[in-house]
């Protein structure tokens, strides 16, 4: 038999193979490929329940191991965010491991979606939030440090820069950083949840036809 004939057969039964399934294949086969995508959410859960972690260890060793008063209670008030934070991953990834086994599969990817959307929402919010807020808190320790910081003395010492200069500086360093962050936040998020709920939302949609 040649190539091309084959090809042509295993094409044809491909083409046609769909039409031997029932409803019910076709729901078990994309419950299995939903079951696939939520465990590859729960991974990035991991990551980001790992991640916190190592974050609030290493907040809690600068902020006890500083010698400049303004970075204890910065890195000490952070690391206290990062805990609630922390405890937000481990429910999500305990709502995306409880399958309600009363409901049904459409039923429960739809929740972990409308959980999912929302907490990405949220957390690009929050993230957002938190520049000027840590702007304006580490402005505020700044000025108020009595110990003397070497680099920034020998940086003004030596560069003498004007208020002005200082004030577009800064400017221009909150606009550059806020750009860089939103973007970034959102390329992370759909990296680690936005695809796979694109995929889950694929999957009701197929569920529903």
């Amino acid at each position: 038999m040649e190539l091309d004939e084959i090809k042509d057969l295993l094409n044809k039964k491909l083409e046609t193979d769909h039409l031997h399934r029932s409803d019910a294949d076709f729901a078990s086969l994309l419950t299995k490929k939903a079951n696939s995508v939520l465990i590859k959410i729960r991974k990035s859960l991991w990551f980001e329940i790992i991640s916190a972690i190592v974050i609030t260890i290493a907040f809690a060793l600068i902020a006890f191991t500083s010698k400049y008063n303004s970075i204890q209670i910065y890195f000490s008030v952070f690391t206290l965010v990062f805990i609630p934070f922390t405890i937000v991953f481990i429910f999500l990834l305990k709502k995306t491991s409880t399958i309600d086994s009363n409901l049904p599969v459409k039923s429960n990817l739809q929740s972990i979606v409308n959980i999912l959307e929302e907490f990405t929402k949220r957390y690009y919010q929050f993230t957002m939030a938190l520049i000027p807020i840590c702007f304006i808190f580490s402005f505020a320790l700044g000025y108020t440090e009595k110990e003397p910081v070497e680099f920034l003395d020998t940086v003004i010492g030596k560069y003498k820069p004007s208020i002005s200069w200082i004030l577009i500086f800064t400017f221009l360093y909150v606009i550059a950083l806020t750009v860089g962050v939103s973007y970034f936040t959102k390329w992370y998020l759909k990296k680690l949840y936005g695809k796979y709920v694109d995929e889950l939302k694929n999957y009701i949609n197929e569920l529903n036809n």
